[in-house]
């Protein structure tokens, strides 16, 4: 085993079975680890599943095949072991006292949607190795992920953490401190709460909302996120949008009991100045027109798909 481009992943269900495609698809040796007879059984035929989408999605297919194991090694040498077990808090605390036991120097990362490391692992001297590696689901196709540090996890750790995911073909995002239910469920429950409200005040039905997004809000943001879609939207860039809607914004904020929904100047002052570090003002125009040729050609071939669902 090249134990340098090696992964140990724990758990044989579609987040795990992913990774192992995604790891195997960059040339990396993978173990795949499940206590389940038939957890084990079934990885193969997920493992193939997966690699048959990145395939299709033009993404490198595994090669070669996970070795698939019931028990953990005596000694771990694998340099990423990735937990994607059931998100129990209890088993998840077992399990990393247990790999803190069994490895001296493996990065220890929890595939967790929500479960912080200092909940695994509350004693920061425990958790130097340690750190949250959240996926987007499935993780063999959707290949950003956050990578989330317990305030004990050394420097180093997101450092090497961030390599190997980048080595393994994902694009990491890198998270200031922990917050409870981080990023992306973060965004994904405020837009889901919002859509139950306005369905249990009879505002709209469910099929109508799953429309505004899947055909407005959606194509937009398979292209560019909130702020760039923000920039890209109103005449005057990020400023604009935060002058002309922020009121709004904050409104709709203070009629759901938000604390502080509006938008600090200082605050809009920063995002301006990141987003024109990555896209100049003089560079708006372009970008704008780059959006309506990629929307087409977005929406074009979503339409094929849809109508091929439909027969």
């Amino acid at each position: 085993m090249n134990d340098a481009q090696s992964v140990l992943i724990l758990g044989a269900g579609p987040i795990g079975t992913g990774f192992a495609a995604a790891f195997l698809g960059a040339g990396f040796t993978v173990t795949l680890c499940d206590p389940a007879e038939a957890a084990r059984r079934a990885a193969p035929d997920l493992v193939a599943r997966h690699g048959q989408a990145m395939e299709l999605a033009g993404l490198p297919a595994p090669s070669g095949a996970a070795q698939i194991v019931g028990t953990l090694p005596d000694r771990i040498t694998a340099p990423l072991v990735i937990e994607a077990g059931p998100e129990r808090l209890e088993a998840k605390q077992a399990l990393f006292h247990d790999l803190l036991a069994r490895s001296g120097a493996a990065i220890l990362a929890t595939a967790s949607s929500a479960i912080t490391i200092s909940q695994i692992l509350p004693d920061p001297a425990h958790q130097t190795r340690c750190l949250v590696a959240h996926p987007a689901n499935p993780p063999s196709l959707l290949r950003v992920l956050e990578l989330v540090p317990a305030p004990g996890t050394a420097p180093e750790t997101l450092d090497l953490a961030e390599t190997l995911f980048r080595q393994g073909g994902f694009d990491p995002a890198r998270l200031g401190h922990e917050v409870p239910a981080f990023v992306f469920n973060r965004l994904q429950s405020a837009l889901l709460r919002e859509a139950y409200r306005l369905v249990d005040e009879g505002v709209i039905g469910v099929a109508a909302l799953d429309a505004l997004v899947r055909d407005g809000l959606g194509p937009r943001w398979a292209l560019s996120g909130p702020f760039e879609t923000a920039d890209l939207n109103t005449a005057g860039g990020i400023r604009g949008h935060a002058e002309r809607l922020g009121p709004a914004y904050a409104a709709i904020g203070r009629d759901r009991g938000e604390h502080a929904p509006g938008w600090p100047p200082e605050l809009v002052d920063r995002v301006e100045a990141e987003r024109r570090a990555t896209l100049p003002e003089s560079a708006l125009p372009a970008r704008r027109a780059w959006r309506e040729q990629a929307l087409a050609r977005l929406l074009d071939a979503r339409r094929e798909i849809l109508e091929s669902a439909a027969t």
